[in-house]
Order: C-alpha cells, then sequence, then structure tokens
C-alpha cells in the first residue's frame, strides 16, 4: 500500500477548493429561493420547521401576514425574511 505525503500547501489549497465550493452552492441556494416571491403554506412550514398548528398560531396572532386567494394561503417570502430579522435575539455574554 502506497502512501504520500500531505504539505500544508496541499491542505491550504484545499481548504481554498472547499471553500469555492461552499460558495458556489450557498449562491445557487440563494438565487432559488430569491426567485420565488410567494410560498404556501407547506411550503412556509418546511422552511420554518414548523407544524400546521404552529403555522395557524402565526396567522391567528397576527405574527404571520398572510393573502388568502380561493382557499390558498400565500405568503410573501421577503416578509418572513423581514421578520425573521427583526425578531432575531443576540446574546451578550459576560463572564
Amino acid at each position: 500500500m502506497a502512501s504520500s505525503i500531505i504539505t500544508t500547501d496541499d491542505l491550504r489549497e484545499f481548504k481554498i477548493e472547499l471553500l469555492e465550493e461552499f460558495k458556489s452552492i450557498l449562491s445557487q441556494q440563494n438565487t432559488q429561493l430569491t426567485l420565488k416571491r410567494y410560498l404556501k403554506s407547506s411550503e412556509v412550514m418546511d422552511l420554518l420547521q414548523i407544524s400546521p398548528g404552529t403555522l395557524q398560531n402565526l396567522r391567528i396572532n397576527g405574527t404571520l401576514p398572510y393573502t388568502k386567494i380561493g382557499g390558498i394561503i400565500y405568503y410573501d417570502a421577503q416578509e418572513i425574511q423581514q421578520i425573521m430579522e427583526e425578531n432575531r435575539v443576540h446574546h451578550n455574554f459576560n463572564f
């Protein structure tokens, strides 16, 4: 069984390639998310990883605005993003 020696330059090159691949994957995902402006309930539940009951509670208490057309409920993806940012919790741990 043959073995090879890995140098720090090899590791640095691997790190750069790996980071570029991550950037590529993330940019593709961001592009896919921004293409669709309005989401159906099932898509919102998948996105936020919540149950149908939780989604209904968010609608009822006014946390999540929605539009209902012909029995189908739609949510604006930009509004969901804005709500997530507005409700972000920052902890400052001072030890």
